[in-house]
């Protein structure tokens, strides 16, 4: 059984960007359900069918299964619940981890959040000091709520 293992932080300063390798703009939508979120994401390296539970934390479980392109456009088309999602991520490697730095459009415009997988719930990692407040247990962050609560629409 597949289980992500995955921190979300806020960003302390944009001295990340200096040590990006590669990004990439995302589109992904959500298709619905309670237990779980399906998700379809469209990308550069190309078009995926993602499956995970829809309990707050660290860890959950994942399934991740490439799809064709066409499939996955009609599916945001004429099956999203709800907004689609539109980002910049950029990866951003640091020893042996990649953070990967979400960077959001459209009605989430003006939020950045930085993930990172572990390979086990209590591994150490780096925290370079353009890290800031974990948010990993914040369900405002998760993709599945700015679908329905964009970050434009959060009263500060």
């Amino acid at each position: 059984m597949a289980v992500e293992i995955e921190r979300k932080f806020l960003l302390a300063s944009d001295a990340w960007r200096k040590q990006v390798v590669r990004s990439q703009r995302l589109r992904q939508a959500y298709l619905g359900g309670t237990r779980c979120s399906t998700r379809v994401r469209i990308g550069d390296d190309g078009a995926y069918l993602n499956i995970k539970s829809m309990t707050l934390g660290i860890a959950r479980l994942e399934f991740e299964y490439p799809i064709v392109l066409a499939d996955a456009e009609a599916m945001i088309t004429n099956l999203a619940d709800g907004a689609v999602i539109d980002k910049t991520r950029h990866y951003v490697p640091i020893a042996d981890f990649v953070f990967e730095i979400d960077e959001f459009h459209g009605a989430n415009a003006g939020l950045c959040v930085a993930e990172l997988e572990l390979p086990a719930i209590d591994a150490k990692f780096p925290k370079p000091a353009w890290l800031g407040e974990e948010v990993t247990n914040d369900r405002r962050y998760y993709n599945l709520s700015l679908v329905t609560q964009p970050f434009c629409s959060w009263s500060t």
